[in-house]
């Protein structure tokens, strides 16, 4: 088998487009068409139906596919593999993570590697967690940090660390004067929520519901920090992770509720290729991230913010 023709097959079909083939391997689109046309001609087998400029692939077209991508998937791991350990004294780790978890506690745990490793480079990305997962399985990044379980089968994906949820709210709130909170005194509060389709959104519509709690939703917000300024400027209550918030906490910007009823968590999950080649480096990282987390945990359970 020709592998060159095989490249052209999968991008072309990977891409939906002979022009973009041609255009990622830096060859002209004739090129293309000929190197698809002699890798049929081979297997005397038709591999691709076209309607107009879309391109489908046949049963044989299927099967062929998902065999290259699994080869070229290969590939990728074997230059990332090959860059590691000519980098590994002026290596590169490129992390991606979702905005709660890179934002509020990976800084506490790439600054301490990152000192140890001055001639090492740390890249953080903050991204959506669908496509923190994705660029982990192109073999786009080295490690990722998302904040719910998925199943891929390029993809590792194991829990790190669980946060209580609080509830905050503006020092001169009424309801901070309140020993105890129950699911009534929720009821007809203003609250500041994330983005529909985000998790903390999704923990946030599970707990009014499950309780019955009826609130108004005055203000959808895309990030923690614009959530705190808005509770700091006393527009309402919000159910945040504990650590995006405690430093607000602690120099009283924020108030934190007693809790109604049973505590409730968000969880974070680490994600990596599952052939990923680890350098010491990133090895080092990912023990570092293990002994923070438990050291976090400790802290909770130490120091329960009430």
């Amino acid at each position: 088998m020709n592998l060159g023709q095989l490249k052209i097959f999968y991008l072309s079909s990977k891409m939906g487009s002979l022009s973009k083939a041609a255009e990622a391997l830096n060859v002209t689109q004739p090129a293309i068409t000929k190197g698809i046309q002699r890798l049929q001609e081979h297997y005397d087998i038709k591999l691709f139906n076209r309607f107009g400029k879309k391109l489908v692939l046949t049963d044989a077209g299927i099967a062929l596919y998902q065999i290259a991508e699994k080869i070229f998937d290969l590939e990728i791991h074997a230059d990332a593999t090959i860059r590691e350990f000519l980098e590994q004294k002026q290596g590169h780790i490129r992390i991606d993570a979702s905005e709660s978890f890179g934002a509020y506690y990976l800084p506490s745990i790439v600054n301490p590697v990152s000192k140890e490793h001055p001639n090492v480079r740390f890249s953080v990305n903050i991204l959506p967690s669908d496509l923190v997962v994705q660029n982990v399985a192109n073999l786009n990044n080295d490690i990722g940090f998302i904040s719910y379980p998925i199943e891929n089968e390029k993809v590792i994906c194991r829990e790190i660390l669980e946060d209580h949820m609080i509830f905050v709210a503006s020092p001169s709130h009424p309801l901070v004067k309140k020993k105890r909170l129950t699911h009534m005194d929720l009821s007809g509060q203003s609250m500041i929520v994330h983005e529909k389709g985000s998790l903390s959104f999704q923990i946030t519509h599970d707990f009014l519901k499950k309780n019955k709690v009826d609130i108004v939703i005055s203000l959808e917000l895309s990030s923690n920090r614009a959530i705190k300024k808005a509770v700091e400027d006393g527009l309402g209550i919000a159910l945040v992770s504990r650590n995006t918030v405690f430093g607000h906490i602690q120099t009283k910007k924020l108030a934190v509720l007693p809790f109604p009823g049973p505590p409730i968590t968000h969880k974070f999950y680490l994600v990596h290729h599952k052939d990923k080649y680890f350098s010491e480096v990133l090895t080092q990282l990912v023990k570092k991230v293990d002994h923070w987390a438990f050291e976090y945990h400790l802290s909770i359970k130490d120091n329960v913010i009430n």
